[in-house]
């Protein structure tokens, strides 16, 4: 944006903090980026909000900061939800806990997945702040500020790792309803410190929750169903009338936010189970007309198109059968009385289990019928939504009874929760409550803004203050790097040729010269003779022959496996005192050194950059992969590297240990060439991600992987012992990087 347009913007925001002006051009360059323009005029006004609340500057800028993520992520009503929130409490003695609320929203966010979530925790916390704050002294006319509020949302982040929406309800009800006027005892149950606090914690502590497996469940769509849709939690726990079942519209999936183990089912595969369900819904199931059907002859469509689209679906993946037998119910034959209950729901699910089980035992004419006609269909072709309608129709007429009015329906063992409500089914022609209630909006595209790159990893971050975790802290986006001309490489490695000669005198001497032999191999280079022979007269003699009679050989000495891990922050782009050319191009020409001199000694290579933006931003970009070989690709993504953002080192090293854990070599070595501290912008104590990062190489070194950092700060004596001990170099002339750095290596490994 240009300076008028943000001035104008500026204008809008009624706040005189000196401190606002320095950041105010990247909070409103965020916020225009991620969200609408009425967005951006409430994100303002809330801005505006909460600076009249005269607690300082902190909650302003936080608000600034967290809100454009929180708001493009649940939708835009969050930013007057959070602004009026944060106003009402200063209205109240609890002003106090404005900033703690603050800080959780964020987390809150991410870990909820929906608007919705969002609006029951905004809820929670301010029933309990209410509860608390007025029966404290047991004069419910007067209010105080709530003990043990404060604990409970500095405790949050923790909370919300462990507990579904609905477990933690129910714990901060029971701390409420217990401790409300022991102001001492609420504190320590919202602290975590009394023992019937974590009693009631593990007690809530079950099922398998979704935003734990978001990222697998992304990858099962990509992968089995070839989709990709956005994913919305919602929670059992706050509509006791009705319960929600899973469906998709124009905004994604709705799935619970918490599932139990079932029937021997595990939650993550009630989870793929359902998933798969809704993914086949929107592969083959087609919208009709639901003005010309009655309600008893809806729930019979739905029903048999549910079947139809399972028996498409185990054609393609019949492993899921066992998954689906044990989740659906078994209705007994008979259990329904005819004469008090009106039995059309049991009658269906008859079917549909018939229809699901080869094994059933159902003697019900009907329930064989229209089975076989079921099949007949769908052996024919006719797989329609259509020719199930038509089946649906005639099954609703054949089965009537009379007391199939009856207000008294039958539900025992007639739920499938795995299937969704199918409501995408149906189109309306003439408007309708229900409708209405299912707010239908199929002529709306979906979001076309997909997140770059894979789905994101969550990792733990170190706090040092507190000396426990943060779980599922910081976001972590990796991709692929952009490809740029391999021949800028190529020339890189013309200039640096003299060097590169030297280096090979000494990669001749390090590379290993001796074969052994592996024997007893299926397959392999050539024949074990002996082995060979003693197979063919086993085979001769009518015994079984051992198959493996070949060999291989693989070299005798060097066994390690290397990710090099580049810092790509902004501060690459500065030239060093008595240099010609910036960090950036410098750490280029030392890695292109690196990796031909790698690759000549046969090693297992890989290399990776990575740059942060505040830990909801850590971007990952892969640059070489171990099983590619240092060729034109290879050296294209190199030659594309660019620096900018900050320098959240421990997720990106606790990320690139994810890979190196998984190579097979008997030597594992993460090589960090970095010209700076670790930092960020979100984190204004510069120890936090000092220790952070100490605490990774202990936990690298914990897996077996030798971790070493090359940086090129000539202040780095200040830090740079704190984090990784001995293990370290600080290069002072960074103009001989290209140099010192293979070499380095090499003695590193030798």
């Amino acid at each position: 944006m240009n300076p008028e347009q943000i001035q104008a913007y500026r204008d809008q925001l009624k706040c005189s903090f000196g401190q606002l002006e320095d950041v105010f051009d990247d909070c409103i360059n965020d916020a225009v980026r991620q969200l609408s323009e009425q967005g951006v005029k409430d994100y303002l006004k809330g801005a505006s909000l909460i600076c009249m609340i005269g607690r300082g500057f902190d909650p302003v800028l936080v608000y600034l900061e967290e809100m454009p993520s929180v708001a493009h992520k649940l939708g835009e009503s969050t930013l007057s939800l959070v602004s009026r929130t944060v106003w009402d409490m200063s209205r109240s003695p609890n002003g106090n806990s404005i900033p703690h609320l603050l800080n959780t929203v964020a987390e809150a966010a991410r870990r909820l997945g929906s608007c919705e979530c969002f609006d029951h925790f905004i809820e929670l916390i301010v029933n309990m702040m209410e509860e608390t704050s007025k029966s404290i002294h047991g004069n419910q006319n007067a209010t105080f500020s709530s003990p043990g509020l404060p604990e409970l949302l500095q405790q949050m982040p923790y909370l919300l790792n462990q507990l579904s929406l609905e477990g933690l309800k129910n714990w901060i009800d029971y701390g409420v309803r217990n401790y409300h006027t022991h102001p001492d005892r609420q504190i320590d149950y919202f602290s975590l410190q009394s023992a019937d606090s974590k009693a009631m914690l593990q007690r809530e502590r079950h099922g398998t929750l979704f935003m734990d497996n978001e990222r697998n469940m992304d990858l099962y769509l990509k992968g089995l169903w070839d989709a990709k849709d956005y994913f919305v939690p919602y929670s059992l726990g706050f509509d006791e009338l009705r319960k929600p079942r899973p469906y998709f519209d124009h905004l994604g999936i709705r799935v619970p936010d918490v599932y139990d183990d079932k029937n021997g089912v595990s939650g993550i595969d009630r989870y793929r189970v359902t998933i798969a369900h809704i993914a086949a819904h929107k592969r083959w199931t087609e919208a009709i007309i639901a003005d010309n059907f009655s309600p008893f002859q809806r729930v019979a469509i739905e029903t048999l198109e549910d079947s139809r689209i399972e028996y498409l679906m185990l054609k393609e993946y019949p492993g899921l059968r066992k998954i689906l037998l044990a989740l659906h119910p078994e209705p007994v034959e008979g259990d329904c009385d005819t004469e008090k209950e009106s039995c059309v729901l049991h009658r269906l699910a008859m079917l549909s289990r018939a229809i699901l089980d080869p094994h059933h035992t159902y003697k019900n004419a009907f329930i064989i019928d229209f089975r076989k006609r079921f099949f007949e269909a769908m052996e024919k072709g006719d797989s329609s939504t259509k020719a199930m309608a038509d089946i649906a129709v005639l099954f609703t007429a054949r089965t009537r009874l009379q007391s199939d009015q009856s207000p008294n329906i039958r539900f025992t063992d007639t739920e499938v929760d795995y299937r969704d409500d199918n409501r995408h089914m149906w189109m309306f022609i003439e408007e309708g409550d229900e409708e209405e209630a299912f707010d239908d909006n199929r002529d709306v595209p979906p979001n076309e803004i997909e997140p770059e790159g894979l789905p994101p990893r969550h990792y733990k971050e170190w706090d040092y203050q507190s000396q426990t975790y943060r779980p599922d802290w910081v976001s972590l986006y990796e991709s692929l790097h952009p490809s740029g001309n391999a021949a800028d490489i190529d020339a890189l490695l013309q200039k640096n040729s003299a060097t590169a000669k030297r280096l090979k005198q000494i990669l001749d001497t390090l590379k290993p010269q001796h074969y052994v032999r592996v024997r007893y191999q299926e397959e392999g280079s050539e024949l074990d003779l002996d082995v060979a022979i003693r197979s063919l007269i086993d085979f001769k003699g009518g015994a079984q022959p051992d198959p493996r009679i070949n060999m291989s050989h693989k070299h005798d000495g060097r066994d390690i496996a290397v990710m090099l891990l580049l810092d790509l922050s902004q501060s690459l782009n500065d030239i060093p005192d008595g240099c010609s050319q910036t960090i950036l191009e410098l750490s280029q020409e030392a890695v292109s050194l690196l990796g031909w001199a790698i690759e000549h000694l046969g090693d297992k290579f890989a290399i990776a950059g990575f740059s942060s933006n505040t830990r909801h931003e850590v971007r990952y970009q892969h640059i070489k992969g171990f099983k590619e070989h240092w060729d034109d690709e290879v050296k294209a993504r190199l030659a594309a590297i660019q620096a900018g953002y900050s320098t959240r080192m421990g997720a990106a090293m606790r990320h690139a240990a994810h890979y190196l854990q998984a190579q097979q070599a008997d030597k594992k070595l993460l090589l960090i060439l970095t010209d700076g501290e670790p930092s960020d912008i979100d984190v204004d104590d510069e120890q936090t991600l000092i220790q952070d990062t100490h605490k990774a190489v202990q936990e690298l070194d914990q897996q077996g992987i030798f971790t070493y950092c090359i940086n090129l700060d000539p202040h780095a004596d200040d830090y740079v012992q704190d984090i990784f001990g001995s293990q370290l170099s600080v290069i002072d002339h960074v103009d001989r990087l290209p140099e010192k750095l293979p070499k380095l290596f090499l003695s590193l490994t030798k």
